[in-house]
């Protein structure tokens, strides 16, 4: 099996040198570029090992072999040093302003029968019971009161 090897134009180089020197990025963006940098065998360079750069870059030698691998399998530098896109979205939110609202009614209204009061484990089992949502946690109830300033003494 061939060893891969990265060789940088000079254009290449210089895009990674300012991307390390100037502007706001990521740290984890700005090291990716700095692993390059030195894995670069043009124009006669002498690289490192994978275990020299690790420690000089502060990282694992998994890491510098996994950048080295994305940026072999990637092959475009600007292409590289852009963050991945989020491969699923993230989720919706369980609790809508909708079930805040019917939280907050029953909070204010009559307490159960055989009770002074509501607790948070009545408030998220009426709820469940009421089916306005599937499942809530008596913290979420919590959460919610207290966001609103409300009190169930």
């Amino acid at each position: 099996m061939a060893k891969k090897e990265i060789k940088l134009s000079k254009g290449e180089r210089r895009e990674l040198e300012s991307f390390c020197k100037k502007g706001v990025h990521s740290v984890q963006l700005v090291r990716r570029a700095k692993i390059i940098l030195e894995l670069d065998i043009s124009e006669g360079r002498k690289t490192l090992t994978q275990g020299g750069i690790a420690t000089k870059v502060g990282i694992s030698r998994q890491t510098v072999n996994n950048v080295k691998q994305d940026f072999l399998a990637i092959g475009n530098v600007s292409a590289f040093l852009q963050r991945k896109k989020r491969e699923t979205p993230p989720n919706e939110p369980k609790i809508t302003g909708e079930v805040e609202a019917h939280i907050i009614a029953l909070a204010c209204s009559e307490a159960p029968e055989g009770r002074a009061r509501w607790t948070l484990s009545l408030l998220a089992d009426k709820m469940v019971e009421l089916s306005y949502i599937d499942s809530i946690s008596s913290m979420s109830v919590c959460r919610i009161l207290k966001k609103l300033n409300l009190s169930l003494t």
